[in-house]
């Protein structure tokens, strides 16, 4: 038999011998992998953050505008766009009170998909329709009344498969009764399971919303989730891979600060790379010029806006920025001063931005801690407040970590007044289980009232 071989051909990629017309002739056919990549980007917890703003010790930070930019410039290059929800927040900023979802249509045609947060009914069902009926984009919640779980997107012939759950905390977090809110677990499950077998993807992305902890724990019980975009701590990650599992993992942080970008690599239909990074939204993106008009313009209405107008007077000025860890700690200190407690402590997630040097407005300050918790004290044995302290330490590195303020050494068999917020002690899971049954004191002071005060009377 004689074999004629192309080293030129058959040396690159998968090669066959096929048999032509000529007798004992065999010819070296390559059969050629074909490499498609696939861009998906994500960004998550935007909470009405529509100007630039100061984090990470960097002013001009985010900004809608900015973002837009390069998303609508990266879609024109064939990249999926999503977006991982809570696109307003009720309370802070007041953009959000002010203009409720007028975002949401200006990433028509740019987004692709959006996943349900807990914060997007923060105004009720009824003020949510006609956001919903204002996009083009889909919603996607897999255990959410009235939602997609998914949608398939084919892009360069290879077939994206993309679902979104709402966390196990959402049905003490969203008030709206019409919504319900079914396990996530097996609701993902299902999900995948319909986008493999009956809908053929090649890829399985999950868009979000829910706590890294769940997203870690639904990789390890949910087969099959090829990479996960983090959403609802806030946490900022690099791509990385979920440990046990073949799973993928970025998170974008918050507000659109930055916008996570994975690079899918394909051979035929088989996933073979996964690369990204976190892309800072700052001075070096190009505005959009329309957004950029606009956002500038309802602004400065905002700030005339009789209603609004007094969020954006001077309540301080600090000589230096305070970080979202020293002031965190700060407000907690101030918890516990103003209760006369002996131990404070309140999760991480309430303080969400760092106050920068110079004048502090009623809004940057709301900016700070979005949420307007209420102070409550409990009386609780010292072995009880051990363990309390115990398992906020453990959330190191997740946004339910426990700022604590109080003496280094506890008495189990002492009694001790431990002054915390209502959301900790009546909403946080795990945290509330200390509380449970236990009669709490309320002084009628609200920490970011506290706060206030403290900045009106410091000179920092």
């Amino acid at each position: 038999m004689i074999q004629i071989q192309s080293s030129s051909v058959c040396g690159k990629g998968r090669s066959s011998w096929r048999p032509l017309f000529f007798p004992l002739l065999f010819v070296c056919v390559a059969a050629q992998a074909r490499t498609t990549r696939v861009t998906l980007l994500h960004f998550s917890d935007y909470h009405s953050h529509a100007l630039p703003f100061y984090s990470e010790g960097r002013e001009a930070q985010g900004g809608v505008a900015k973002a837009i930019g390069y998303l609508r410039g990266e879609k024109r290059r064939g990249a999926l766009v999503f977006s991982g929800g809570d696109m307003v927040n009720k309370g802070s900023p007041a953009w959000s009170d002010k203009y409720r979802c007028a975002e949401w249509p200006w990433f028509n045609g740019i987004v692709d998909a959006m996943a349900f947060g807990n914060h997007d009914p923060d105004y009720g069902i009824r003020e949510m329709q006609p956001c919903l009926d204002a996009i083009r984009y889909p919603v996607l919640s897999a255990n959410t009344n009235g939602f997609l779980p998914s949608r398939l997107f084919v892009v360069n012939g290879i077939r994206v498969g993309v679902f979104a759950v709402a966390g196990s905390d959402f049905k003490a977090l969203v008030k709206e009764p019409m919504l319900h809110f079914d396990d996530p677990v097996p609701a993902a499950r299902d999900a995948v399971r319909d986008l493999r077998e009956k809908q053929h993807a090649d890829v399985v992305v999950m868009i979000g919303h829910e706590h890294l902890d769940d997203d870690f724990a639904l990789a390890r019980s949910v087969p099959g989730i090829d990479l996960i975009f983090g959403t609802h701590s806030h946490l900022k990650r690099g791509l990385m891979r979920i440990d046990g599992t073949p799973t993928w993992f970025i998170s974008p942080f918050q507000y659109l600060t930055y916008i996570s970008r994975v690079v899918l690599t394909f051979e035929d239909h088989k996933l073979v790379g996964v690369t990204g990074r976190l892309v800072p939204v700052d001075a070096h993106m190009p505005k959009d010029a329309s957004i950029a008009q606009r956002v500038v313009t309802m602004e400065h209405d905002l700030e005339r806006d009789p209603q609004y107008a007094p969020l954006f007077t001077t309540i301080g000025t600090l000589h230096a920025p305070l970080p979202v860890e020293a002031f965190a700690k700060k407000s907690v200190e101030i918890m516990r001063h103003a209760v006369h407690a002996d131990v404070a402590l309140s999760t991480a997630s309430s303080f969400r931005q760092a106050l920068p040097r110079g004048r502090v407005t009623l809004e940057a300050l709301r900016a700070a801690m979005p949420y307007d918790n209420e102070i409550v004290v409990y009386s609780l044995r010292g072995d009880a407040v051990q363990k309390l302290l115990a398992y906020g330490d453990s959330r190191k590195g997740s946004d339910s970590f426990a700022i604590v303020v109080g003496p280094e050494i506890i008495d189990p068999a002492g009694t001790y007044r431990v002054a915390t917020t209502d959301f900790l002690a009546r909403t946080a899971p795990r945290y509330r289980d200390f509380f449970e049954g236990l009669t709490a004191e309320t002084p009628g002071l609200r920490v970011r009232d506290e706060v206030r005060k403290w900045i009106a009377r410091s000179r920092l």
